[in-house]
């Protein structure tokens, strides 16, 4: 059922606060993370924070896990950090030249939600869809037999390919790219696998990905389009 006028209005009005939209980006590459550095990266005060948590909570964006006495927050699904990476698309051009590099590593390679955006992942989804390895249908992306075959030529493990091919992926739109990369479960497990292999590294203290030489060599394999434009 299509969202009613009503509870996109209560979207708009979540996401118009400036302390809720740094909540909500600091979360954005799927981590979970408690009231407490969720107030520091918004820059409000504890019960602040705890009123912007609620409201979150109950306007479906986020969920929290208890632990114990702890309590750690996240995105409620996939869905909210797609819309959430989607409505910078209007502004996302304009803002994009940064000469510290910080927007330059986000456009190369980052997470979003779990799996890969940024250039090297609309590269990855647009080879595997045109080499007929990703099957894009009604209920979402499948990795194919030649897929798998290809991806485990190319030099990942044969065991966690193979536990790809149930997964159903989709696409979501790239706000740097604006064009799609593989999202969903699919998404998230072929970007671990892609990290376990070292294909991939993380950069410390943010969600931007560094793409190793060997893994641009093996991705260039698989028909991933490269070449160093920043």
């Amino acid at each position: 059922m299509s969202p009613s006028r009503y509870q996109l209005a209560e979207i708009g009005a979540l996401l118009a606060e400036p302390a809720r939209a740094a909540m909500l980006l600091a979360l954005i590459d799927g981590t979970s993370r408690p009231a407490g550095e969720l107030a520091r990266a918004a820059g409000v005060g504890a019960a602040t924070a705890s009123a912007h948590l609620k409201r979150l909570l109950e306007g479906g964006l986020l969920a929290v896990h208890e632990q114990g006495r702890h309590r750690y927050y996240h995105l409620a699904n996939d869905d909210v950090a797609a819309l959430i990476e989607t409505l910078a698309l209007p502004r996302a051009r304009p803002v994009l030249p940064d000469p510290a590099g910080g927007h330059r590593a986000l456009r190369t390679a980052r997470t979003c939600y779990r799996h890969l955006a940024g250039r090297l992942g609309v590269g990855l989804c647009d080879a595997l869809l045109q080499r007929g390895y990703l099957q894009a249908a009604s209920e979402g992306m499948r990795l194919l037999d030649d897929g798998a075959r290809a991806l485990t030529e190319a030099g990942l493990d044969a065991s966690r390919v193979a536990a790809l091919l149930p997964l159903r992926g989709r696409g979501c739109l790239d706000w740097t790219e604006r064009r799609l990369h593989l999202g969903g479960p699919l998404g998230v497990s072929l970007t671990d696998v892609l990290l376990d292999a070292g294909w991939l590294r993380r950069r410390a203290g943010t969600r931007a990905l560094q793409p190793s030489d060997d893994g641009l060599r093996r991705l260039l394999t698989l028909g991933v389009p490269w070449e160093s434009r920043d």
